[in-house]
């Protein structure tokens, strides 16, 4: 099946972005013809299994969600764009693919600008939501949510990451529930796996050994010597975070607790709460700036919990996921595509075990209550909740089955 995949942004770094580069890595793989349509300036060092590139030349400033650096063009709110503006976007983006022939089937992402492309490109197509434009930018905005709705008749159906989002996008846009199909984001298992310790350390101190600092979307200069200190101490709990460091994030409720526990913790990512977080750790807390999938698989294999705070909506736990393929667990809050990760792990996890899936969001009190749970886990029991997560990712979020399931809610 030949397949385009159009998607606005890059194919690094935030969730949409990682989801794009994964399922067009994946269609490739299982041969499909692929053409992925995005703005990334520089894809050559970006693991694709082959699918071809186009970057569509744009008419002025790019429609986004939240504001954020791009190397060669012109960011702005999505909401503060005339009509007109956008109609351009949109002709440029179909006409971009157009040039390109013919394609059986076009994947578009966020339901803005993805539908508007979608519906303008005349090809079949699905529209995936990720949740981002529909929080941040079209609940408020009528005119947005109305344009969403008429561009989404012309296409073959949404695919929404959660039972979450699916509920966002029919308050929203008045989409029917038989219109939206749900299939949660991937996770590459095969990548993402648990390691024996010699071997996960060894291969983290040589991915930071080999990191080139430059910046706060780079990994912090240093990290190969204060890993190697950090991971010298047998002490248990050790807690991860990896995301984002915001308040929507819920960064400095977890760094609060943490501090006041005592346990051992990484805080992987960047953001505008990291100096603000830092300087309120203690000294057991290392901050490492934003690491990529190469680290993190050597990382989350050495952790005993990866903690996903967030008291913001989330479409999906994708960082809660991938913890669990490399057999470290999650500890979610209990709320919006968090919920469903959890109740997917739930099915997996020895019943004595269960409470140590969620706490309720912005709680503090039971959140420490939950690391203190894991504090008191013997080795047995941190192997067999390791070995519970990691089944459950293979079989519910892995890749080959997400894409499988894609294709499928095509019914092409």
């Amino acid at each position: 099946m030949r397949i385009f995949i159009w998607h606005g942004y890059l194919l690094h770094g935030t969730g949409s972005n990682e989801y794009t580069r994964a399922l067009a890595r994946t269609l490739a793989r299982q041969g499909h013809d692929v053409t992925v349509f995005c703005q990334d300036p520089d894809t050559l060092d970006v693991d694709l299994g082959g699918a071809h590139v186009v970057r569509p030349e744009l008419p002025g400033r790019l429609p986004v969600f939240v504001l954020d650096r791009y190397p060669d063009l012109e960011p702005a709110l999505l909401g503060d764009f005339r009509r007109e503006e956008l109609d351009a976007f949109v002709a440029a983006n179909a006409r971009a693919m157009r040039d390109h022939g013919p394609a059986d089937l076009l994947i578009a992402n966020h339901v803005l600008m993805g539908a508007p492309v979608a519906a303008a490109s005349g090809l079949p197509s699905l529209v995936k939501a990720h949740g981002s434009e529909l929080e941040y930018a079209m609940r408020g905005n009528r005119a947005l949510c109305q344009w969403a709705a008429q561009s989404l008749q012309e296409c073959l159906g949404v695919v929404a990451g959660s039972e979450h989002i699916k509920g966002v996008v029919m308050d929203l846009v008045g989409t029917r529930a038989d219109r939206i199909t749900v299939i949660p984001p991937g996770v590459d298992t095969d990548e993402m796996r648990p390691l024996p310790r010699d071997e996960a350390l060894a291969g983290l101190l040589a991915e930071a050994r080999a990191d080139v600092p430059g910046g706060e979307r780079l990994p912090d200069p240093g990290n190969a010597e204060r890993f190697a200190r950090f991971l010298a101490a047998d002490t248990h709990p050790r807690v991860v975070y990896v995301g984002k460091l915001s308040q929507e994030k819920g960064v400095p409720l977890l760094v609060d607790v943490l501090t006041e526990l005592g346990y051992p913790a990484v805080v992987v990512g960047f953001g505008p709460e990291r100096a603000a977080a830092q300087a309120a750790a203690g000294d057991h807390i290392l901050f490492t700036g934003p690491l990529q999938h190469r680290h993190l698989r050597h990382l989350w294999p050495l952790m005993d919990v990866s903690v996903v705070p967030s008291v913001f909506p989330e479409a999906f736990g994708m960082v809660a996921a991938e913890a669990a393929a490399c057999g470290c667990p999650p500890l979610v809050a209990d709320h919006s595509g968090l919920a469903e990760v959890a109740a997917g792990l739930r099915a997996y996890y020895p019943a004595r075990l269960r409470d140590l899936i969620t706490f309720p969001s912005g709680d503090a009190g039971a959140l420490a209550a939950a690391l203190h749970r894991y504090a008191d886990l013997d080795a047995q029991q941190r192997a067999d909740l390791s070995g519970a997560a990691r089944t459950a990712a293979v079989d519910l979020w892995s890749w080959d089955t997400v894409a499988r399931h894609v294709i499928e809610a095509a019914g092409l």
